[in-house]
């Protein structure tokens, strides 16, 4: 462990762990994850495992050459971890101990700097009596200090039009036994414009799980993509004005519970925003390991290999990276456009000084245009000190206003 001036020369990380494994894929799903044997999870977590290894390796590498270049300039002191998020799928299949023994492998080649360290947990999965408690028990002794549970609805026909694998009463006892067991800080995934959705039936689950005191919650409205089953179905959907009724609803509702809106579909109590997201959304730097992970580190972006199979198959680093669909390395101009589209997302907007200290430059002088088209016509609002975000109104027609923003 380093201290002090070594410590803070370190890079900080943010780390996704993608855990594909779920008992039964939803009807509206189109992450890539499924249903898998124990044998082949056995397998996937050992791969992980070899390819977190294989990442700070090769990094520690690269950084022992360039200081051997510049004699001893600029030397990087390693990582530090400001935050872990284990996602799916449905992470809390797994025993927990394979849940530590990633952690303990990114120990390995990383300082955690006081990190939020979030598990997804699905009700169905984890309630099962003794196991289900000592699970959340375990989670709490090895560090991971956010819980993130799906509930979507607490309609029980709108979960089993879903294909949800729990209940309403699962749900509640899976949120009650993380109480328990010691964790206080708590999520709650819902969503809205669901088939045979209405406004009134959606208001009812806002409320229920206002009621709980989660520390956040996030409200998605459905998406139907294509190549999942609901693509192919007839669905009975909330048309386009009651769906943006629900959204603009959320806000309101939720604000008399003391939660605050931060983020396009995201509201927290004072403190508790997503410190993860925050990181995707504010341009920090991230990597994820598993299939389908999606990485931005150095100016590259890129994505993992969808394949279980071709993922479990790789013998090295650079096999795996020969196996990724998507690679991108961004261009400054890329970087400031998606800097102010993803900074666009949270209510704070995009702040002025930050822009400028990562890229040299005043936002304005970059989109100056953009900026005052949509000023006057309050899609957009700026302040004294040079920042902007979306508006009201703004938000309703986010990605209208985001392209703009494209160099």
């Amino acid at each position: 462990m380093t201290t002090g001036k070594e410590d803070e020369e370190m890079k900080e990380l943010a780390i996704y762990i993608h855990l594909p494994f779920c008992v039964r894929k939803c009807l509206y799903c189109d992450f890539v994850s499924g249903p898998y044997s124990e044998e082949v999870q056995n397998d996937y977590v050992n791969q992980l495992l070899k390819e977190i290894d294989w990442f700070f390796e090769k990094e520690k590498k690269k950084s022992e050459f360039k200081n051997e270049g510049e004699n001893g300039k600029n030397k990087s002191n390693g990582f530090a971890i400001t935050s872990v998020f284990f996602g799916g799928g449905t992470p809390s299949i797994l025993p927990a101990e394979k849940i530590e023994r990633i952690l303990c492998k990114l120990k390995e080649h990383a300082v955690f700097r006081d990190p939020e360290i979030t598990i997804e947990v699905n009700p169905g999965t984890v309630e099962e009596s003794a196991k289900g408690r000592n699970s959340f028990q375990k989670y709490i002794a090895m560090g991971i200090n956010r819980i993130s549970i799906g509930r979507q609805s607490a309609r029980e026909e709108e979960l089993k039009k879903l294909g949800r694998i729990h209940d309403n009463n699962q749900f509640k006892q899976t949120f009650l036994m993380a109480r328990e067991a010691g964790f206080d800080n708590i999520s709650v995934d819902l969503m809205y414009a669901l088939p045979g959705q209405d406004f009134s039936s959606f208001e009812e689950s806002l409320r229920d799980t206002a009621e709980l005191n989660p520390e956040h919650i996030s409200a998605y409205s459905l998406i139907v993509e294509e190549g999942t089953p609901f693509y192919d179905m007839a669905l009975d959907l909330p048309d386009e004005e009651e769906e943006r009724r629900m959204y603009e609803s959320v806000a309101d509702i939720l604000s008399e519970y003391g939660f605050v809106q931060y983020e396009i579909s995201n509201y927290s109590k004072p403190g508790r925003e997503c410190r993860h997201n925050i990181a995707y959304w504010t341009g920090k730097e991230y990597v994820g390991f598993g299939i389908a992970a999606a990485s931005f580190f150095q100016s590259e972006r890129f994505t993992n290999t969808e394949s279980m199979e071709e993922y479990l198959g790789a013998g090295d680093y650079g096999q795996l990276t020969c196996l990724r669909r998507e690679t991108q390395c961004l261009s400054g101009e890329d970087r400031m456009s998606e800097f102010v589209i993803l900074g666009l997302r949270m209510n704070r907007g995009v702040i002025d000084s930050e822009f400028y200290n990562k890229f040299g430059h005043h936002t304005e002088e970059i989109f100056r245009d953009p900026i005052y088209v949509h000023i006057k016509n309050g899609l957009l609002w700026k302040n004294e000190k040079g920042d902007i975000g979306l508006t009201e109104n703004g938000r309703n027609l986010g990605n209208f206003v985001m392209k703009d923003f494209l160099i």
